[in-house]
């Protein structure tokens, strides 16, 4: 089958524009699919060697179809070197084609695996991006299967020894993912994001770009537990080192697929206009490349607020300095959609003091969506669902900073202790436990307002920070929560299971300093409901 013209008619514009050449024809079984003004039997007669009016200058087959790509002229090109760049970029076109194809298939299997996907192992699984997590105390380290396959390795087959993993980064790499790893730890940068080599199962090395960032830390600042993600980027690296071998136009051009490839002019007044895009724009802004070459506002348009001064301010840092731009956005789609996108450009001066930008633009949305799930794993409890210990006192340190300021009113804490759950356990097992733990949850999620936030502190124990309350209404709230629970008592296995809940309760002001003296009092209250019979609420 012969590919569409359209696929291939930004490449025959840019073949005429920068080497002059008269016609370029895209011809197969279904006859001449391009041609450049030139009457048509003139351009078939001399694909075939029989005009005097036009000389082909180029034949170039592409690969999968019946078709050529030839490039045609009223006269032989003047020197080798044209005839060596034209043959190079005839040849790129090919391979350019071929990848594109290729690419399109690869996107259609994703689509199709995604809409099956109903869990993150499933999701993580289907983006090629291979997941770790690092015990950072311990020395050891978790893969994800996707990841241990990445490297050609089985389930079983690979350690979770730290000092085994540094035995697998390419040796001319180790020193800067060590530095890079160690600046992150030290909290000198906000996330660690590397690109080196991975040797695999066979001895081979394949690029890799690995992302991560410390969730966990001590009360010093030490990192505890870091989670981050692998992929597989020895493709894009094999690409960029076989166009780095052609003349600068085409690597300035085509350095980055798949997304948006682009070509930007910024004047010297401030003007900006999009030289070149490709179709990948659909995809990217959903826009047509005709769409974004009228005028870069509707781009601007489509980026998300909270993100559009740090994109410019981006921009004008490249434009100065002359450094690569590399920003994350989102945008905002005429859909409704909120996306992820990833730009990275290089920057030269012109001679009239323009700069203009070659780069791509690509979809990190799956990426950014499990990165996400990933953080809210580190961050909550997953018997409960609520908030998990660490992230509680986060939260109540910041609630007690918001006290400080003026005209900020109270708050209260308040500490729960599920009665004789021991004896649920010992009666009915740990599973029973279990639904326990959820039922009280579930009722105390219900009785809470937006403002409010509760987590789980460990065993039995439960705590909830109620803003804008005093004893009173903390009072209030208790009560509520203790009718509430012996209203809807827990139902296992077909039978009741009355529960009852031990509170103390604590105010929270501006003499507050630290959480754990808060919780301090809360928790010497809880422990005098306990002491009085269970089923209480004591104030202190």
């Amino acid at each position: 089958m012969t590919p569409p013209a359209t696929s291939f008619t930004p490449l025959l514009h840019l073949v005429r524009r920068f080497f002059r050449v008269r016609a370029a024809a895209l011809l197969g079984a279904e006859g001449l699919l391009a041609c450049d003004g030139s009457p048509a039997e003139q351009v078939v007669a001399a694909c075939h060697g029989q005009s005097p009016e036009l000389r082909a200058l180029h034949h170039q087959p592409l690969p999968g179809t019946d078709a050529r790509l030839i490039l045609l002229d009223t006269a032989p090109l003047a020197g080798d070197l044209d005839t060596t760049a034209l043959a190079d970029f005839a040849h790129l076109a090919a391979e350019l084609l071929d990848q594109q194809q290729r690419l399109q298939r690869m996107q259609d299997e994703t689509t199709a695996l995604k809409e099956n996907e109903q869990r993150l192992a499933l999701a993580v699984a289907g983006s090629g991006t291979g997941i770790w997590d690092r015990d950072v105390v311990n020395g050891r380290i978790h893969y994800s299967p996707g990841w241990k396959s990445m490297l050609g390795y089985a389930v079983g087959e690979i350690s979770d020894r730290i000092e085994d993993s540094y035995g697998r980064i390419h040796p001319d790499d180790l020193d800067y993912v060590r530095r890079t790893m160690l600046d992150h730890f030290e909290q000198r940068t906000p996330d660690y994001q590397v690109e080196h080599r991975l040797q695999r199962k066979d001895g081979s090395y394949i690029w890799v770009s690995s992302r991560g960032k410390v969730v966990e830390r001590d009360e010093q600042g030490r990192a505890l537990r870091m989670i981050g993600t692998t992929t597989d980027i020895t493709e894009m690296k094999r690409m960029a080192r076989r166009l780095e071998q052609n003349i600068e136009l085409l690597t300035d051009l085509t350095n980055e697929i798949p997304g948006m490839v682009f070509q930007y002019l910024r004047h010297p007044d401030g003007r900006g206009e999009y030289r070149y895009v490709s179709a990948g724009s659909l995809d990217i802004y959903g826009l047509s490349p005709e769409q974004v070459k009228v005028g870069r506002e509707r781009i601007l348009a489509l980026i998300h607020p909270d993100d559009l001064p740090g994109y410019l301010n981006a921009l004008e840092t490249s434009a100065m300095a002359l450094t690569p731009w590399h920003r994350e956005y989102r945008v905002c789609l005429a859909s409704g959609e909120v996306g992820w996108r990833l730009g990275s450009a290089h920057p030269k001066r012109l001679g009239d003091g323009s700069v203009l930008w070659h780069g791509f633009i690509t979809d990190i949305s799956e990426q950014k969506r499990i990165e996400a799930e990933l953080q809210a794993l580190a961050i909550t409890d997953f018997l409960t669902q609520l908030p998990n210990r660490r992230h509680f006192m986060t939260r109540l340190e910041e609630q007690l900073a918001r006290l400080q300021r003026p005209g900020n009113s109270g708050a209260a804490l308040l500490m729960f202790d599920l009665d004789h759950f021991k004896g649920i356990n010992d009666r009915w097992g740990h599973s029973a436990g279990d639904e326990a733990l959820r039922h009280f949850a579930a009722l105390l999620s219900e009785q809470m307002r937006r403002v409010d936030f509760a987590g789980r502190m460990g065993g039995e124990e439960f705590a909830v920070v109620l803003n804008d309350a005093d004893h009173r209404s903390a009072m209030v709230f208790a009560q509520r929560l203790q009718q509430r629970l012996e209203d809807v008592p827990l139902l296992y296995q077909g039978e009741r299971i009355p529960l009852t809940v031990s509170i103390g309760i604590t105010t929270l002001g501006a003499d507050d300093i630290t959480a754990a003296g808060a919780l301090s009092r809360s928790d010497m209250a809880l422990y005098r409901a306990k002491a009085e019979g269970r089923n209480r609420i004591e104030v202190h």
